[in-house]
């Protein structure tokens, strides 16, 4: 903890920033690499809690942005992330005024917690490098209103989008195959989601409590349906339940007080 620094000058030399280096420097406001940076390295919680700090630029020579590297920084709006970072991890997560992100083309892997909280993020763009979206990866982010996920994902983790409220526009790509557990959970803005024909299975609470769905496809690919998940669709209305479904789970459509159609198979080994 430090409230007297107000800016600091990372030297050209320096490889590394250390856990905790600036952590909790509430007034520490700009950061500023020298050129060219050898860093590569920014570890853990070392800007965590600089709260006065509003933009940053990450040089192109870091490789590696550790867990919780910028956690709690509530004034960040402007963020660049190099080209250099294949793997996000839990590194920006309740930075609570950033407004957009474009995650570099060089990113395999959003990890969990990526940007959980960033509850002022409107707009992310996430390229076709990215094959896996760790668990609650945009969980919080009240103000995203829509996302594309492109064709090159094929895994999106438990609670991925779960309370994005604003959300109500998402696409699904045929490359991935399951909907885990309240992925998008209380998303009450979504009222309509595809599910592509690669899904086979639909998560416990996938869909929990997004009260404005209304329609809602399950393809002939799905086999299973979780337990609550789709508990308190409140505006869901009718339902068509492939002969694929081998399994519905517990209350998997309780609460659902304006469904007035549904259709369900006789293959159906219900919970």
């Amino acid at each position: 903890y430090n409230d007297k620094i107000n800016s600091v000058i990372i030297e050209s030399s320096v490889t590394s920033i250390a856990d905790y280096a600036f952590f909790s420097c509430i007034s520490l406001s700009q950061v500023t690499f020298e050129s060219p940076s050898s860093l590569k390295v920014i570890e853990s919680f070392a800007f965590g809690l600089c709260d006065s700090l509003t933009s940053l630029i990450i040089p192109d020579s870091v490789t590696t942005i550790e867990s919780n590297a910028f956690v709690d920084c509530r004034a960040l709006k402007q963020l660049s992330i190099p080209s250099s970072i294949t793997l996000l991890t839990d590194c920006f997560q309740n930075c609570m005024s950033l407004t957009k992100v474009t995650i570099p083309s060089s990113v395999e892997m959003i990890g969990n917690n990526a940007f959980s909280g960033c509850s002022s993020l409107v707009d992310v763009k996430i390229p076709s490098s990215v094959k896996i979206i760790g668990n609650n990866a945009f969980s919080e982010c009240t103000s995203l209103v829509g996302i594309d996920i492109p064709s090159s994902v094929n895994e999106i983790g438990n609670y991925t989008f779960m309370n994005c409220s604003s959300l109500s526009n998402v696409s699904i790509p045929t490359s991935v195959s399951e909907i885990g557990e309240k992925t998008f959970a209380y998303c009450s803005s979504l009222k309509e989601i595809s599910i592509p024909s690669s899904v086979t299975k639909i998560g416990n609470n996938s869909f929990a409590e997004c009260s404005s769905l209304e329609l809602l496809t399950i393809p002939a690919s799905v086999i299973e349906i979780g337990c609550y998940a789709f508990l308190k669709c409140t505006s869901l209305k009718k339902i068509v339940i492939p002969a694929s479904v081998k399994k519905i789970g517990v209350s998997a459509f309780s609460n659902c007080p304006s469904l007035d159609e549904i259709s369900i198979p006789s293959s159906i080994d219900q919970d």
